[in-house]
């Protein structure tokens, strides 16, 4: 009977100090953005300016994180290629919307981490006289001075984004290899630097990610919600968490380091699947992420305490309204014209 007392005790205990982390005050309003990609509007066959321009125009977003993809930006060793970011960054401008960057070697879309052809070819390197890592680094913090230079003076840039999930090894290992925290450091180190009018954003998983260390870096941290996966190993599932799991993860890393902004960097509104979407059935990617769920994962976000909330998948959207399935399209419209 001693025993089950404890027990018991010790259980609500925990829930009392669950509930006090989990309580914070709800956002007086959110304020709602959406990734953009050319990466992903080519993996999906789209014409990407007019992809672009319909989520500007028609879902009139007014926040919107680009991703400077470094094969994009440098094609060709040391020559730059910026007529794609020029022609976001000067649309998004001419609309007053604001931009977050994203720069570095990982940035969002599978692989995670994008290298151009040039840089994975044994012929730029094979007749250097210092490691080959030694030089990856070097080439990445030239990428990276590049960009900076060239965007820092627009008005409608609000942050760089350094890298994305940096801390987040165990995905995409493969691509990506183990964290270098001193390049890591480096490229924070440049960019500041270069642009100390802009803050820094660092990201984190949010199921995953233990926060403290980009959070410790981050002059404003990101975090990321992915509520539906889909796992080799287990099949389709659903995170088993609530909105108050974020909740509290926003209170503990205030308490233990301070306040500082957040926001929800990557909602993920976009089915998450085994083979890239072209080539998966459109009954399998409604099942995976239909209206239904669509509307679930907005009304989680809701309730995370997250004020600023960036989506993920617009692309799709579009994707999916060309072929005969506007309601996520409308629904997106929904949101953005209440914003």
């Amino acid at each position: 009977m001693k025993k089950i007392v404890k027990i018991f005790l010790a259980l609500i205990a925990v829930s009392a100090v669950w509930f006090l982390l989990a309580s914070r005050p709800p956002p007086a309003g959110i304020s709602y953005g959406v990734s953009f990609s050319k990466f992903h509007s080519d993996e999906l066959g789209l014409d990407w300016k007019k992809t672009y321009l319909a989520i500007l125009d028609e879902l009139k977003v007014k926040r919107l994180r680009l991703s400077a993809h470094w094969p994009m930006v440098e094609p060709i060793e040391g020559e730059y290629n910026f007529s794609e970011l020029d022609y976001q960054l000067r649309e998004a401008e001419r609309r007053n919307i604001a931009v977050i960057l994203a720069i570095g070697r990982r940035l969002p879309g599978w692989p995670e981490c994008h290298e151009p052809d040039w840089l994975r070819q044994s012929g730029s390197i094979t007749n250097l006289q210092f490691p080959v890592a030694n030089f990856k680094q070097e080439r990445i913090l030239k990428y990276i001075e590049a960009v900076v230079n060239r965007y820092k003076s627009y008005e409608n840039i609000k942050y760089w984004q350094v890298e994305n999930e940096p801390y987040l090894t165990f995905f995409s290992r493969a691509a990506c290899g183990p964290l270098d925290q001193d390049l890591l450091d480096r490229e924070i180190a440049l960019v500041k630097k270069l642009d100390p009018n802009h803050p820094i954003i660092l990201t984190d998983s949010g199921e995953f990610g233990l926060w403290f260390q980009t959070y410790r870096r981050a002059d404003v941290f990101g975090s990321s919600i992915y509520l539906y996966v889909w796992s080799r190993a287990l099949g389709p599932i659903r995170y088993p968490i609530g909105p108050s799991f974020f909740r509290v993860k926003q209170n503990l890393a205030d308490w233990l380091y301070g306040p500082k902004p957040k926001i929800l960097i990557e909602l993920s509104a976009e089915p998450w699947l085994l083979r890239p979407i072209v080539e998966t059935a459109i009954e399998v990617q409604l099942e995976r992420m239909g209206i239904d769920k669509f509307g679930e994962v907005i009304d989680f976000a809701r309730q995370s305490g997250f004020e600023t909330q960036y989506l993920w998948g617009a692309e799709w959207w579009y994707w999916m309204s060309e072929r005969g399935h506007p309601e996520l399209w409308l629904e997106a419209k929904k949101i953005f014209s209440n914003n």
